[in-house]
């Protein structure tokens, strides 16, 4: 009877957190940007799709040069980022558009979770250092939402990420969960079965990549961006996430913004561009 509650349960939430479609456009074509179309291949086969954006200094066939991964976050894709692109190419830095499993242009599949994310970052991050004119220790990554808790994850084991731009990431996704409207008033019992469900589903506790816990083994430079108004993640989480992270991260807050529009963020790209500059010289 418990396995068959486990198995009803794992069923619900899987319908409950089911990827919804996303969007694929615009495209770099559609903002005049110049991109190459790659595809990837996931952890478990699954083709992903990126775009790389190679920018000035790249395509004219210079070598060595710092680059950026860019990851979007859940129920989003790619092409919600681009509008940062222009300014990031400006500031010297070939890009490289992720969409994650299920996601954008990248083929289905039936959930995805931070360690996912992370998993593609990786597979993102591993391409472009095989890249014959890019610096594989000048590699920085930018990630909004769950992305940007992959982003600190991957980096929290893969010291030669050499910056990370984390964009209103969360502090510990169980928390999250359990101050969700459709959790607040359940049994702590009931709320407990679907976090351990929930667990055994991705394969993964959720301590092990809480951006709480991963943000603390970065030895990279870290900024936390958060929106003031973000009423899906706390600001607060921001907060602790650099008080957790200690001297090599600091916040950087922005008035009105909430949490799923990057356009509140657009006048920050200039600074945080300079400051991939900086940190991947």
């Amino acid at each position: 009877m418990v396995g068959s509650v486990g198995s009803m349960l794992r069923w619900l939430l899987l319908r409950v957190y089911r990827i919804p479609p996303t969007s694929t456009n615009p495209t770099p074509a559609d903002l005049g940007v110049a991109a190459e179309d790659i595809e990837l291949t996931a952890a478990d086969g699954t083709r992903l799709r990126a775009w790389f954006l190679p920018g000035p200094a790249a395509a004219a066939g210079a070598r060595s040069l710092p680059a950026v991964v860019v990851l979007h976050g859940g129920g989003s894709a790619a092409t919600d980022l681009l509008p940062a692109a222009p300014e990031l190419l400006a500031a010297g830095l070939p890009l490289l558009y992720l969409d994650v499993r299920g996601h954008g242009r990248s083929d289905p599949v039936d959930f995805m979770s931070m360690p996912r994310f992370a998993e593609d970052l990786d597979t993102a991050v591993a391409w472009l250092r095989r890249h014959p004119r890019i610096d594989p220790d000048r590699i920085g990554v930018i990630g909004h939402s769950v992305g940007a808790g992959a982003c600190l994850l991957a980096a929290s084991r893969d010291p030669r990420i050499a910056a990370v731009i984390a964009i209103a990431a969360m502090a510990h996704p169980a928390e999250l969960i359990r101050s969700s409207r459709g959790l607040r008033p359940v049994p702590r019992l009931v709320t407990t079965r679907v976090l351990t469900t929930i667990e055994d589903t991705i394969g993964h506790r959720f301590d092990a990549f809480a951006p709480i816990n991963t943000i603390a083994r970065i030895a990279a430079p870290v900024v936390v961006v958060h929106g003031t108004d973000d009423t899906t993640v706390p600001p607060r989480d921001a907060a602790r996430l650099v008080d957790a992270a200690g001297p090599n991260a600091r916040l950087r807050l922005v008035p009105g913004a909430g949490h799923r529009s990057v356009t509140p963020f657009l006048p920050l790209v200039g600074e945080l561009g300079r400051f991939l500059r900086r940190a991947l010289a």
